[in-house]
């Protein structure tokens, strides 16, 4: 045995058997896709709390995607290892919002594509992808629905309330009525002709009506 078999291994054999051209081309596109994704999340964010740590997690998951992908695909032996690694790991975090799922999947794709060398299929699908959701982002109406719930003690009340909101509102449709000892209780769909409420406060002027309440309507409450 020589000194050169003491030191021979194949994991050292195995450190020369990737590109380091490679690795940084493919770590580079990682990043500028992973930008890219973090660009469109913010420009197309629609919720109440804007979370700068999701976003940046949008860009680390492309990073190490890619990594593993490199790797898996250099080494078949190291790829079922992987396998065995990942299926014991469990991530639990909560989702906000459903368009978060597209992202993290969006990151994740982007990085196994590129680490599987198609970085053009990475770079066209993610373009792609971008222009779509800014398209649709950006298409905001100011007929935003909303729902307005009124409680009123008489039918007159009732009736002028209903007789101010036809005039302030473009078009509302009555999603319930409900009639108790105490008084009327109306729940109706609004289109508003602006982003001006201060009818509510005149409605709620009215002689008669006990509270008004307006909030807005995302197609996620029961009608």
């Amino acid at each position: 045995m020589t000194f050169q078999d003491v030191f021979k291994s194949s994991f050292l054999e195995s450190v020369t058997s990737f590109s380091v051209t490679d690795v940084i081309l493919g770590m580079f596109f990682a990043t500028v896709l992973g930008l890219f994704i973090f660009v469109i999340y913010k420009k197309t964010f629609t919720g109440v709390m804007y979370s700068s740590g999701f976003a940046m997690t949008l860009v680390g998951l492309s990073l190490v995607t890619t990594l593993v992908i490199m790797a898996v695909t250099s080494n078949v032996v190291l790829s079922l290892g992987m396998v065995g690694a990942l299926s014991i790991v469990r991530f639990r975090a909560a989702i906000k919002e459903p368009m978060e799922i597209v992202y993290l999947f969006w990151s994740i794709a982007s990085g196994i594509v590129i680490g599987a060398g198609m970085i053009p299929l990475a770079v066209t699908g993610s373009l792609f992808t971008g222009v779509i959701f800014l398209i649709f982002a950006n298409r905001k109406t100011h007929e935003n629905p909303y729902i307005l719930v009124l409680s009123c003690k008489t039918e007159e009340a009732e009736k002028e309330a209903v007789r101010l909101l036809e005039e302030s509102v473009r078009r509302f449709v009555v999603k319930s009525k409900t009639i108790h000892a105490s008084g009327i209780e109306l729940t109706a769909e609004l289109r508003m002709k602006n982003a001006s409420t201060s009818f509510v406060n005149r409605i709620n002027e009215i002689l008669g009506v006990e509270h008004t309440t307006l909030v807005s309507y995302n197609g996620e409450y029961m009608s």
